[in-house]
Parts: structure tokens; C-alpha cells; sequence
């Protein structure tokens, strides 16, 4: 469900997907406006803490939020939905908050919503959600439907709630949907139910809407992100990892303190050695400006990856960097059907990488697409050997798609896949477009021949079908 997108907000464009960096005015270890020539176009910021300082309260009124901060972005600001979830309370209403977030010129403005913590039980859940529903009501009532307001989707860990949400939000018409209170899962590495809550929170929102999953900022899980449809991220994580003295990477987190080479081409890693930022006086803020260079950098590979139709291949190579990334992984293949349905049809190429590799969308949709096919009554499926005469219809084989007619040899899926030496795994899904092309074609009469050490195991893959073994 990868998609490019503009998001338009009070005449400012930011292209989806994008990162939001997270700015804290007291801690501004990289500005807003060394991040501007980064090519960061959106950043978000916490309006409560603006309301809650001395120093910032009002004169962020008076100066509005993108001349204090000197940004010309477009600007989110959160409600203190953080802070009540940290510490249970926070000194404001909501309508307070979406006020205050109006007079400083926010461009984006966040509810004081609940986010339900995953430990928490359905009837607290239940209820939590009951009152960020009321909440949103109320700023659209107050407010107007105009306003720039974000509406984030709670539930908890319950599905079905999540879904509830989404639904309630669409028929509200906002357009700017987080998924919320997601954090503990990725702090736990609970990528799988992280896939739930968000497949979930997809299957009832407009597909118009921009959907932003709240604190995520490793760049390790973006693809996987992207691929289930999400548009926005948003995390202090270039700045926390780096007080940390951790190195961010597409692959994984380092410690610096391991490090003997920096394997980044970012202006930090080419002008500086590992030794030299260890002993740096300024090691914390050169740790975050390569952090932050390289989670913009995935955000634009992850682009490039959608613009080739290659972003599978992108999702396999980086939910590899850790064990419980790669089982969710595996778990969003399970929902191919659903996926498929927003994939397109056409890529550039398709990269065989395992059995993860049969069950990705562009298998299923070429299968579901060989009912289309024109065939005479006595066809044969020619997955090795030259047994071809006497047959009205001739069709090649070429798993994990499985069979095709000549003319659609230099077409994508079949031309444009690389596919190593056979294997069982894709060889039984390729049995599995045989299956469907005879399922389709009743009136046709369906022949396999295979070479002889393949023969068994095609004949256990099509029972009733007629299997002729060949020489090797």
C-alpha cells in the first residue's frame, strides 16, 4: 500500500512520505532552519510546552510559531497527548489546546486525544476511545470543518475498536489521520501487533486520508511502514539515540563506542572519523546531524523504491535487521489479498529472495489475472522437456507465477523477474497458477510436462491434473 503523495497545508506542499523531526525549543541541538536546508519541508513541535513555559508562553503568540522557531515549513504541533500519557494528567482542555495551537499559527493541530496504553484492558480501552471521540466532535463543532485539525486513531490493541475509530473519523471528513499510542509497541519490538493496529486503523479510513504513524523515527522500519500505507512519520529519535551516543542506520543502531569506520556518506561521516567524533566535544549534536541525515536519506530511497516498484524488495532487505521485524514481515504476507488490492499491476522488475517472495502481490495478481487468458481445448503447461505437439494451446511455466503464453514472455511479471535456480517453495505456488488456470477453464483440458525429477512432486501439487515426466 506504498504510495507518493502531496499534502497540502495552508499553501505549503510536503511530498508523502516524509519525516516530521520532532523540535523541542529548549533543546534545539539542530535547529529548525539547519533542518530547512536539510530539505526537511514539515517538522512538529509540542504545543503544551510552549503553553506551559515562562519563557515561551506568549511571546509565541505575539511572534507566531514559525517566525520564533524560523521555519517556513509547514508546522504540526501535539496537544499534550504525550504528557498525559507519561504523567496522567495535563493542565489544560481541549479546547484550550486547539486554541492556543490557532493563535500560534500552527499549521496542523492535534486534539488532547487518550492514548490507550497496549497493556491496557478492552473496557479502559473502551472508554478512552469514547472520550478522544467526544474530543474530536467537539473541535469540529467549535472549531469548524475547515480547521487543520488531525484526528488520531485510538483503540488500543483491540482491532476491532481501531476500526470503530477509522470509521467514525471517515464519516467526521477529516483527512488527517495519526495512529496513535503506538510507541510501546515499537519500544517492545511488538512489530507484529504494530501491523494489526495499523491494518486495522487502514481498513476503515477514506484512502485519501494522509495517514501518520505517531513516534516512529528508525529508519530501519520505514519501508515496512510505507508498505502497509502509511504516509507521515515523526520522532525525536535523531536526537534521543544521539544523547545516547547510538549511530542510526537503515540496518540497525550502532553504538558509536563500537565503531572504527562510519559507514554513512553524509557531510558528518565524510568529513570526520569515528575516533574523532568520539573524542568530540560536539559529539552529541554531530551523532544527531548524522542521524538525522540518514533517516531523511531512507525517507528518499523508500520514494525511489515506490517509484520503481521495488519497494518488496526494499521491505525484505530491511525487516531483516531484526528478528521480530522480519516475523511481522512474514505476518504482512498473510494479508497479500488485501494488499494486492492497492498494488499496481505493472513494475519495473521483480526480485526473487525466498518463500517470503511467493506470496508477495505480484504473484497473486498475475494468478487472479490468468482467467483472462484464451485458451483451446487441449492445453499443455510446459515446465521442462519439449513435449509440445498435438496441443491447441502451448504455455510456458515460470515460478513462483506459473503458466504463460509466449506472447506475454518480455512483460512484467514474467520478463521483468530475476528468478534463481528452482526451488519446492516456488514451484508449488507456481502449481498453484496451473491450479487456478485450470479452475478457470473447465472447458479446456489441462496437461503438465515436467522434467522427470520434478514429476512427484508436481503430480502431489495437481491431483486430477495429468502430469507427462521428461528426461532431465
Amino acid at each position: 500500500m506504498g504510495r507518493l503523495g502531496r499534502l497540502t497545508v495552508n499553501k505549503k506542499i510536503i511530498k508523502t512520505p516524509a519525516l516530521l523531526p520532532v523540535i523541542n525549543p529548549h533543546l534545539q541541538i539542530i535547529t529548525p532552519a539547519e533542518m530547512r536546508n536539510m530539505g526537511v519541508e514539515a517538522l512538529i513541535t509540542n504545543a503544551y510546552i510552549f503553553y506551559q513555559s515562562d519563557q515561551y508562553r506568549d511571546i509565541v503568540k505575539e511572534k507566531g510559531l514559525h517566525d520564533l522557531l524560523d521555519f517556513d515549513g509547514a508546522i504540526m504541533t501535539d496537544s499534550g497527548s504525550f504528557q498525559l500519557s507519561v504523567y496522567g494528567d495535563v493542565a489544560i482542555t481541549n479546547t484550550e489546546t486547539l486554541s492556543y495551537q490557532r493563535d500560534i499559527g500552527s499549521d496542523i493541530w492535534v486534539p488532547l486525544d487518550i492514548p490507550t496504553s497496549p497493556a491496557a484492558d478492552r473496557a479502559t480501552a473502551e472508554r478512552e476511545l469514547e472520550v478522544t471521540m467526544e474530543r474530536l466532535r467537539e473541535a469540529r463543532e467549535v472549531f469548524g470543518d475547515d480547521a487543520p485539525i488531525a484526528a488520531p486513531v485510538q483503540g488500543g490493541i483491540f482491532t476491532d475498536l481501531r476500526e470503530q475509530a477509522g470509521k467514525e473519523i471517515a464519516e467526521m471528513g477529516f483527512s488527517f489521520c495519526p495512529v496513535g499510542a503506538v510507541v510501546p509497541l515499537m519500544e517492545s519490538y511488538r512489530y507484529r501487533d504494530l501491523l494489526r493496529v495499523v491494518m486495522a486503523s487502514k481498513k476503515t479510513l477514506s484512502p485519501a486520508s494522509c495517514v501518520h504513524l505517531f513516534g516512529a523515527g528508525h529508519p530501519a522500519m520505514f519501508a515496512f511502514a510505507v508498505a502497509l500505507g502509511c504516509d507521515i512519520f515523526d520522532s525525536a529519535a535523531y536526537a534521543l539515540y544521539a544523547k545516547e551516543g547510538r549511530y542510526l542506520t537503515a540496518h540497525g543502531s550502532y553504538r558509536l563506542s563500537e565503531l572504527s569506520d562510519l559507514p554513512c556518506a553524509c557531510s558528518v561521516c565524510r568529513s570526520h572519523t569515528a575516533d574523532e567524533i568520539k573524542s568530540s566535544d560536539d559529539k552529541e549534536r554531530l551523532l544527531a546531524l548524522h542521524n538525522l541525515h540518514a533517516t531523511l536519506a531512507e525517507i528518499s530511497r523508500i520514494r525511489l523504491a515506490v517509484t520503481d516498484g521495488t519497494l518488496w524488495e526494499l521491505v525484505d532487505e530491511r525487516c531483516r535487521s531484526h528478528p521480530q521485524l522480519l516475523a511481522a514481515y512474514r505476518e504482512m504476507l498473510n494479508h497479500t489479498e488485501t494488499l494486492e488490492q492497492h498494488d499496481r499491476a505493472t513494475k519495473r522488475r521483480f526480485f526473487y529472495r525466498g518463500d517470503e517472495s511467493c506470496r508477495r502481490t505480484e504473484v497473486l495478481c498475475y494468478q487472479e489475472k490468468l482467467s483472462r487468458l484464451r485458451l483451446g481445448k487441449n492445453v499443455i503447461v510446459v515446465m521442462g522437456g519439449e513435449r509440445a505437439d498435438g496441443y491447441d494451446t502451448v504455455l510456458r511455466f515460470k515460478p513462483p507465477f506459473g503458466p504463460y503464453p509466449q506472447e506475454l514472455a518480455e512483460t512484467f511479471p514474467i520478463g521483468q523477474s530475476e528468478i534463481p535456480p528452482w526451488d519446492e517453495s516456488m514451484v508449488r505456488q507456481g502449481c498453484r497458477g496451473i491450479r487456478m488456470l485450470a479452475e478457470s477453464h473447465k472447458e479446456s483440458r489441462v496437461t503438465v510436462a515436467c522434467f522427470r525429477h520434478w514429476a512427484a512432486f508436481v503430480r502431489d501439487e495437481l491431483p486430477g491434473i495429468e502430469v507427462l515426466a521428461d528426461e532431465d
